[in-house]
């Protein structure tokens, strides 16, 4: 399935709810990313997107809705049925072993051994070969790949974790707040890292408290208020305060391609844009 740009479809969820409790974390979420874009997913604290992305990589099933992968109705009850489907989802965290190098780092739990089979030992050259290949073609600048990932920056680090998401060929690719305690130049090239990847053709979901970030590379905005979507918007037709303002329920959801300053006259003014076909008077 493609979009009138010619992208196509690569994940589509509809009606998902997810409860804990007593609490509706999430409530009839639609949720889409196609290739060559980014998303950002934003709102508040307790907004429901930490429990949105860990549906789509598996760490919670949804308890309702419908999960779509190029154009085929999926189920993803664990991480390796995210994995299969070609969905890598970087934490914050980043889960990389301080004292193993970047290969290792890379490989880990997938490393390459030859000959095939239980005798067969780990082809280092190989590995080796196949991390400087990803990491030029991302253009990740790493001194050398055979030192401890404890000594390299914030931002190599990061860059290196998304690598290791690009290397299995995925198709989508989830980061919790990628520049999150990051310097200047660090998060530029995160940022810069991020643009790469939609232009090689992957859906890349972005969540970021940082609206500045959001802004330097998302090319659509998804809005979570209070576990519910309240819209997605094109990022070029939404300005920061009109964003700052769905968020917090000052302005109320839009259909996604209204434009949003309807709502802001109507929140400032407390005139509505008329019904479609009504007259002037």
């Amino acid at each position: 399935m493609a979009t009138g740009d010619g992208r196509s479809l690569l994940l589509a969820m509809r009606g998902i709810s997810k409860r804990f409790g007593a609490v509706q974390a999430l409530a009839d979420v639609r949720f889409d990313v196609h290739a060559g874009e980014v998303v950002a997913l934003v709102g508040d604290n307790g907004a429901g997107k930490s429990t949105l992305i860990k549906i789509i990589s598996g760490i919670y099933p949804c308890d309702e809705g419908e999960i779509q992968w190029e154009g085929r109705r999926v189920a993803i009850r664990t991480p390796n049925d995210s994995r299969a489907l070609g969905i890598a989802t970087v934490y914050q965290d980043l889960a990389l072993c301080d004292n193993l190098d970047v290969v290792a780092n890379l490989f880990l739990g997938r490393e390459t051994a030859w000959p095939a089979g239980p005798l067969g030992v780990m082809d280092e050259l190989a590995m080796e070969k196949r991390a400087v290949a990803v990491l030029r073609r991302l253009s990740v600048k790493i001194p050398n790949v055979r030192i401890p990932i404890a000594s390299l920056s914030g931002g190599q680090r990061q860059s290196v974790a998304v690598a290791r998401s690009v290397l299995w060929d995925s198709k989508v690719v989830l980061l919790d707040e990628p520049t999150a305690a990051l310097g200047v130049a660090q998060t530029k090239e995160v940022l810069d890292l991020i643009k790469r990847l939609r232009d090689e053709g992957q859906g890349v979901v972005l969540i970021s408290h940082n609206l500045a970030d959001v802004f330097e590379v998302a090319d659509r905005i998804a809005v979570l208020r209070l576990g519910r979507a309240v819209g997605a918007y094109d990022a070029g037709r939404v300005g920061r305060e009109q964003l700052v303002a769905l968020m917090t329920g000052a302005v109320p959801g839009l259909a996604e391609n209204e434009d949003p300053t309807a709502s802001e006259v109507a929140a400032t003014t407390g005139h509505g844009p008329a019904p479609a076909g009504a007259g002037g008077g």
